[in-house]
């Protein structure tokens, strides 16, 4: 379920992104009902810590025995990480932990075991006390890495998560595939509207949207992203990755349920977008410990079939897009797709266009999209 993430965090990147597109909004995120500080993630702390590098190593061996300890013990139990995974994980955590300059250095003295200058210090993003507090809790608690550091890399993008956020998985990134290579391949203009992603979470579809937008912009039209989530916390991370990539004059944070608060909007989207909860709520106690004992159950819990919010979703969506507006909602496989494209076709006749069921990555049926008449 977890994506692997690239050789390292590339400190930096999400820093310089901006649409020169200032013009385009009176109004930009929604701050007024952000009441929740969003946690730094640890790759962008600044170094302030230090510990020797014997200090680091007796660390690094105390972790890398904890990560062997696990076998394939939780791959037997839920289909969790094995001791490969995370000792990889770990390495990532070095590389997020060790300030930049020297980082190369000292995680092949490290892995070799090199003990000369054992007294150097290392500058780090967090203290040593810190780190067997979160590693502990990785391997006995089973708290999904990307809440120990803080991050998530999706697409080319690298999203601050925590608990109480859902973390953006690999396969949701073909919604923006599909808002690309369908929507605005097909219908150019679309490009210059306002697009809604539903329950946003991290802002992961509302942010890569935005930037495909930008990509598909005439001129000085460009489109408008509006992300609305119910949770507190997530309405802040999101507003925060948005603003760390330089889009709060393009993608609108909005606290409310699903269309509740796009009422300014109904009958004008260019296209909605939504990765809602989906697993039936009978499924919830069998889910691998990462996700079904930490991240958000608001997030994940579908109801009894799994469709309750999908299907409210799609009740709503026809009233909310203009002419020719796109939709594409991610699923939890084949079954439930089959069943929203009958419920479409029973209940909403002559409403959409073009309807498709389209997979994902491991060819599992995931996503429904569709045009408005």
């Amino acid at each position: 379920m977890w994506k692997l993430r690239s050789s390292g965090l590339s400190c930096g990147v999400c820093a310089n992104f901006q649409i020169p597109f200032p013009r385009c909004f009176m109004n930009s995120i929604t701050t007024s009902s952000i009441d929740v500080k969003p946690k730094v993630p640890l790759y962008l702390r600044p170094p302030s810590f230090s510990a020797s590098l014997s200090e680091l190593t007796k660390w690094h061996k105390w972790a890398k025995n904890l990560a062997s300890s696990v076998g394939s013990s939780f791959i037997n139990l839920d289909n969790g990480p094995d001791s490969t995974l995370l000792r990889r994980e770990l390495n990532w955590l070095l590389q997020d932990l060790i300030e930049l300059q020297h980082r190369s250095v000292i995680l092949s003295r490290l892995e070799s075991g090199n003990n000369e200058n054992p007294d150097v210090s290392v500058a780090l993003r967090a203290p040593l006390e810190e780190m067997y507090c979160v590693w502990r809790q990785r391997i006995e608690k089973r708290r999904p890495f990307q809440y120990v550091v803080g991050c998530e890399h999706w697409r080319d993008l690298v999203l601050s998560v925590q608990e109480g956020v859902l973390i953006p998985r690999p396969e949701t990134e073909v919604i923006i595939d599909l808002v690309e290579g369908v929507a605005l391949n097909n219908a150019p203009e679309l490009a210059q509207g306002f697009w809604a992603d539903l329950g946003t979470g991290s802002g992961a579809i509302a942010i890569a949207t935005a930037r495909a937008l930008a990509t598909h912009a005439h001129g000085d039209a460009c489109g408008r992203v509006i992300a609305t989530d119910l949770s507190p916390v997530a309405v802040a991370v999101a507003t925060s990755n948005v603003q760390r990539y330089g889009l709060q004059d393009v993608v609108e944070v909005r606290k409310g349920s699903w269309f509740e608060p796009l009422k300014d909007v109904q009958g004008k989207l260019a296209g909605v977008l939504s990765n809602p909860p989906y697993i039936p709520s009978g499924d919830i106690s069998g889910l691998q410990a990462e996700v079904g004992q930490h991240e958000p159950i608001l997030a994940l819990d579908g109801g009894i079939s799994g469709t309750n919010d999908l299907l409210h979703l799609i009740d709503g969506v026809a009233s909310m897009l203009k002419p020719g507006g796109f939709f594409a909602f991610e699923t939890n496989g084949e079954k439930q797709c089959k069943f929203l494209v009958e419920y479409i076709e029973n209940e909403k006749p002559g409403s959409f266009r073009d309807m498709n069921i389209v997979s994902d990555f491991a060819g599992i049926q995931r996503f429904v999209m569709g045009f408005r008449r």
